[in-house]
């Protein structure tokens, strides 16, 4: 079964018209995406956009075989003009299936925003799944359904949809995960193929034909990964977004619940509230038993109010404890971290802060955390596939 993308955009296409967006003013040339469509076998047309037929021809096929045109969602504005010869256009009531004279079969997938999935099985038993833009699958039950080859999915407006499908088995580690509806959410070309590549997604240029069931050499996800970046950089939004995708993620906070702090309770209370509701949250700094097991991804943040924790234990900030063996102390707790880090199997992304480039600390304890850190975040970087210093909001790769 092959699969034809006419266009890859989000309804709208990108960049949007009349949007002044930084997005959108780049997204010239192949970042430039049509609404999105898709041919299937050249017989069955998912969604119908305004200049469809010529989509077609400059992606070398024809819409004259069109035996169905289905649409996934709502379309605003003035109606789409049907070309000559197709087949008017209409949705599936969720939970039915259509079978075509081709040997296609299309299923109706109920959705939790307006719209419908279809879930299209080929003549040769090749399954695709294509979702509409906005939304997640409804209802799904865990072992319901067997893994897609293809999944078309709107992974950047909606990680959590992945997330459910991969819960369910319905996304597995061979299925090819392609990313439609693009909007100007991300900024194209590498900042979208990076964040794509850390759900396990790609995405692919308007025209192109997929041929479904065949291997594609995606990035696979980083196993072990370390965010750093100043207060306030948006590290902690980058290494969530990382995790978005995949479900059952456990998120380490190391920095306690501080009791009385209000400003504190605050800032636990906003990044509580940005997770996704199927994370789970532990607050605890014994971050070695929980590298060591296998499980759910790990989501640590952060490494820094470990080294907090680690030093108040070992009395590092009195120079007489830590001449005494409390600085000995410390570098076998640290090394005992990276070492478990080290053999870690489950998914990993730890946030730690990058303080060696800012003022140099008034106070001895100051200069002191300074330099530990530095030394912590230089260790455990040594383990990740993968180091990101996220800078006013973006991330730069410094490894993987």
């Amino acid at each position: 079964m092959e699969l034809t993308l006419l266009g890859t955009g989000a309804p709208n296409g990108l960049p949007r018209p009349g949007c002044p967006c930084a997005a959108c003013a780049v997204a010239v040339g192949a970042d430039a995406r049509g609404a999105t469509a898709v041919l299937v076998d050249e017989t069955l047309l998912l969604d119908l956009t305004p200049g469809a037929a010529f989509a077609a021809a400059r992606a070398g096929h024809s819409l004259g075989g069109v035996r169905q045109v289905l649409l996934s969602h709502p379309h605003d504005g003035p109606p789409v003009e049907v070309p000559a010869g197709l087949p008017q256009p209409g949705r599936v009531p969720d939970g039915r299936e259509l079978t075509l004279l081709t040997g296609h079969r299309v299923r109706a997938v109920a959705m939790d925003a307006p719209g419908t999935g279809y879930a299209v099985t080929g003549p040769d038993g090749q399954r695709a799944l294509y979702l509409p833009p906005g939304g997640s699958p409804a209802g799904l039950e865990e072992g319901a359904v067997e893994s897609y080859d293809m999944v078309l999915v709107d992974v950047v407006r909606r990680p959590d949809a992945l997330a459910r499908l991969r819960a369910v088995g319905a996304v597995g580690p061979t299925t090819d995960v392609v990313a439609v509806h693009i909007d100007h959410d991300v900024p194209p070309g590498a900042e979208l193929r990076r964040r794509l590549a850390a759900a396990g997604a790609r995405a692919v240029p308007d025209g192109t034909t997929l041929a479904v069931g065949v291997y594609e050499d995606v990035p696979d996800v980083p196993r072990r990964t370390l965010v750093l970046g100043g207060a306030r950089s948006g590290k902690s939004v980058e290494a969530e977004r990382r995790l978005e995708a995949f479900p059952e993620v456990l998120y380490v906070a190391t920095g306690g619940s501080r009791n009385g702090d209000t400003e504190w309770a605050s800032r636990v209370f906003a990044h509580r509230e940005r997770r996704p509701g199927s994370w789970r949250t532990t607050e605890t700094c014994d971050l070695v038993p929980l590298l060591k097991d296998d499980g759910a991804p790990l989501l640590i943040d952060c490494l820094s109010l470990w080294l907090t924790d680690a030093m108040d234990a070992v009395g590092a900030w009195d120079d007489a404890e830590w001449a005494d063996g409390g600085e000995r102390e410390l570098r076998a707790r640290v090394r005992e971290l990276t070492e478990a880090m080290r053999g870690a199997r489950r998914t990993v992304v730890a946030v730690s802060n990058e303080v060696g480039s800012g003022i140099v600390p008034a106070t001895a304890s100051g200069r002191r955390y300074r330099d530990e850190l530095g030394r912590l975040n230089a260790a455990f970087a040594g383990e990740c596939e993968q180091v990101v210093l996220v800078v006013a909001g973006q991330a730069m790769v410094l490894r993987g």
